[in-house]
């Protein structure tokens, strides 16, 4: 360790996690390094990506943070990342004392893959409710015979146009309360709701089953992966909707939801409360208006991100980082936000719900994260740099992550690790044209990278004003396709479930990866999950609440 960085044991972080004393546990390798193993609830904080998202994600700047990467001493990521993140105002910086090694030397479990923490929970949940699944062979055998079923699919709405179960309609997850009634009116139909893989369907079965729906709910086992495995045929480009709610179904859904959230424990905030604990620094808070991403840019309170609720339960770890932090969830009626509530608060999280308030501040537009003040680099407007790229006199390299690079990057740009950038500069790069001109998404990652080479490198080098997204925005085009690549693309983990690519082996591994994870919960013994099972005289809460 180093001296001016104080180090924290595992077992005080351990102490933390488990009294849900607020802590940020950040992994601050490669999103593929970080895939490979990590503490239950570690956050990947990649450093080249840090200046980027750290504002939204860690809101409060006196949070106890505690930092890992690949290895001790003073070429460690994590110091440069604990640095990084001084500077950019945060006060109780430590580094987690013997990296991984200690961590696990403490008891600790290692867990691979993303978004461990819901997917552990999730199959939490199917093993405690018992909820109830059916197989891709079973549920095709209904769809071809004709039975009365309706499939939805509670994942992202991209995600669905990807690759979809035949039949099925598109209900993200925390929709599923609102809009099944309408879909399936009849409590005779079968209901079964399905993801890529597993977690999603869980929930979403679960959902309903606990806000009490009329229908036969199951789970497609193992989701799209399991219908794959079977060597069933996917649909491709579907694009299904639930229709608009009744009015009367829509109130009879947010009560059966408010009922669900107050079994958790989810409680009301005012709009007093809430600005003492943000703006007094006593807590970190974190905001999301769970509605869907149209809802959001039509309106939505002030001050809070956008988080579908279906997807703020399944990435919790990357939208929330704190432990221990205050959720505070909102959407146009309240029904999403609570069903929403109620499963982030058996996750252990402290979740309060804002009430709508037609009178209340409102935003429109999507939302602009936070971002710190710009270092002194030369900024450069997209039309200056067009004209050098004609002129032969300028090479853009793109320091995004590779995904973002592959889907879209300015013509004829190459794309490099920001890790790799001055080895890159030593190698020769720098002698390819008269300027080099640094890009990134909106140019902030750019920035600092620029900032942070050594003067005689900085020399040559200049940064695209707005980074990729204003060159698109001046109407030049975007070039998409692998282009030249200097950095090995591993900073990005690539997901079993993504796309419909992946080997029969690599869908299996993931498969019974998800199954074992109730038996590394119990072997770590930080998770602090509990699980409501079934409904509890939700029709009884809906006589006496006049709602």
């Amino acid at each position: 360790m180093t001296a001016d960085i104080p180090a924290l044991s595992s077992c005080d972080v351990r102490h933390a996690l488990r009294d849900r004393t607020e802590i940020g546990l950040l992994d601050v390798r490669t999103e593929g390094r970080f895939a490979g193993g990590h503490p239950l609830f570690a956050a990947s904080f990649p450093l080249g990506r840090l200046e980027a998202e750290v504002f939204d994600r860690l809101p409060r700047r006196s949070v106890p943070l505690v930092l890992y990467g690949d290895g001790p001493g003073a070429g460690d990521d994590a110091v440069t990342a604990a640095r990084r993140l001084r500077r950019l105002g945060y006060r109780d910086v430590s580094l987690l004392a013997g990296g991984l090694a200690g961590w696990t030397a403490a008891g600790g479990e290692l867990f691979a893959d993303v978004n461990a923490p819901s997917k552990a929970f999730g199959e939490l949940v199917a093993a405690t409710a018992g909820t109830p699944d059916v197989t891709a062979q079973d549920l095709q055998a209904m769809l071809r015979d004709g039975q009365d079923v309706v499939v939805v699919d509670a994942r992202r709405f991209e995600e669905y146009q990807a690759m979809s179960i035949p039949t099925a309609t598109s209900v993200p997850g925390a929709e599923l309360v609102l809009r099944v009634g309408a879909l399936a009116p009849d409590p005779a139909t079968t209901v079964v709701v399905n993801c890529a893989g597993r977690t999603r369907s869980i929930i979403g079965t679960q959902s309903l089953i606990n806000a009490g729906q009329a229908n036969r709910v199951m789970a497609l086992r193992n989701g799209t992966i399991g219908w794959t495995l079977a060597g069933l045929t996917l649909d491709r480009g579907q694009a299904r909707r639930a229709p608009e709610v009744p009015a009367a179904s829509a109130r009879q859904a947010r009560a059966a939801a408010w009922a669900v959230a107050s079994r958790a424990g989810v409680r009301r905030i005012g709009s007093g409360e809430l600005r003492s604990l943000a703006d007094g620094g006593r807590r970190t808070v974190y905001r999301f208006d769970v509605g869907t991403p149209e809802e959001y840019v039509a309106g939505h309170p002030a001050g809070f991100r956008p988080a579908p609720g279906g997807q703020l339960v399944q990435e919790t770890d990357w939208f929330a980082p704190v432990r221990g932090a205050l959720v505070v969830l909102a959407d146009d009626d309240g029904g999403r936000a609570a069903m929403t509530g109620s499963w982030l608060a058996q996750m252990g999280w402290d979740v309060a719900l804002w009430p709508p308030d037609p009178a209340g501040p409102v935003e429109t537009g999507s939302w602009r994260p936070a971002r710190p003040p710009l270092p002194g680099v030369t900024l450069v407007d997209p039309a200056t740099v067009a004209d050098w790229l004609r002129a032969g006199q300028a090479l853009v390299v793109d320091l995004d992550t590779s995904r973002r690079f592959l889907g879209g990057h300015v013509p004829g740009a190459v794309w490099v690790l920001r890790a790799d950038l001055s080895g890159q500069l030593a190698s020769g790069l720098r002698d390819r044209a008269t300027c080099l001109v640094l890009t990134s998404a909106d140019g902030v990652l750019a920035a600092f990278a620029a900032a942070g080479l050594p003067p005689r490198a900085r020399a040559a080098v200049v940064v695209l004003d707005g980074g990729t997204a204003a060159w698109a925005d001046s109407g030049r085009p975007l070039s998409a396709g692998p282009g030249e690549m200097l950095s090995p693309p591993a900073d990005v983990y690539r997901r079993p479930y993504e796309g419909t690519d992946a080997g029969s082996a690599v869908m299996q591994a993931y498969l019974d990866w998800e199954h074992g994870l109730v038996a590394q919960l119990e072997r770590d013994g930080t998770h602090g999950f509990t699980v409501l099972t079934g409904p509890d005289r939700v029709g009884a809460w809906l006589e006496t609440s006049g709602r």
